[in-house]
């Protein structure tokens, strides 16, 4: 049985890998698999548990209940527990928090086995922060997306200002900033680029043009 083809994304917050990992997913017929958002659902459900806040993290209640998450993707949009939480983990509260979180070595090992199981079921294109480099190692693409912080702000404040009219570009550009920060010096896989990945300005096209790029470097590979 031919093994699946994986494509990893990686990148900061907000470089455009989820838009070009689902219009990817969608072109070759692959599953698309947003791991960031796994993440994010795993802060939701601490938040809501008020294991979480801005003022207190309480590490080993969340630990010791992480089975009691269940996280799928169902027409692209995180399920939590059977809830479609899709637009309640892109609040500024999640995306406040979710570093944090990631950076907990036994969450990191709870979804990555999850992404893993996903990956040797189907074709996926997946995207995150350590997927090039520790949940597939060995993809079969690997790419590395860049942009500038300024646009990448200006990016998720139009993505939020209709769902959250209270958001502002500076506070955009502030989380993004420390998230950088945050996922790039963490000790549990922080975001680097792989070896082997190609890297891409996305500062540099607009999305039919990456995908265009993209594909080309996929059918290279296939």
């Amino acid at each position: 049985m031919k093994k699946p083809f994986v494509i990893a994304i990686d990148g900061a917050s907000s470089t455009g890998k989820s838009t070009l990992a689902k219009a990817l997913a969608q072109a070759l017929d692959f599953v698309y698999v947003d791991s960031g958002a796994m993440y994010r659902g795993v802060t939701l459900y601490a938040q809501q548990k008020q294991w979480l806040s801005s003022k207190h993290f309480d590490q080993d209640t969340l630990i010791a209940n992480l089975d009691d998450i269940q996280l799928t993707f169902k027409n692209n949009k995180l399920m939590l527990n059977g809830s479609d939480v899709s637009a309640a983990i892109r609040s500024m509260v999640v995306s406040n928090a979710v570093s944090q979180v990631a950076a907990v070595s036994a969450v990191r090992s709870f979804l990555v086995a999850q992404q893993r199981a996903i990956g040797t079921q189907h074709n996926v294109v997946m995207d995150g922060r350590d997927i090039g480099t520790v949940v597939f190692p060995h993809a079969d693409v690997k790419l590395f997306l860049t942009a500038d912080a300024n646009i990448r702000a200006q990016r998720r404040y139009d993505e939020l200002k209709t769902v959250d009219p209270s958001v502002t570009l500076d506070a955009i550009l502030e989380n993004i900033t420390q998230r950088d920060h945050l996922d790039s010096t963490r000790a549990d896989s922080p975001l680097v680029q792989a070896t082997d990945a190609v890297a891409i300005n996305a500062s540099d096209f607009g999305i039919s043009e990456l995908l265009s790029h993209v594909l080309e470097l996929v059918k290279k590979q296939m």
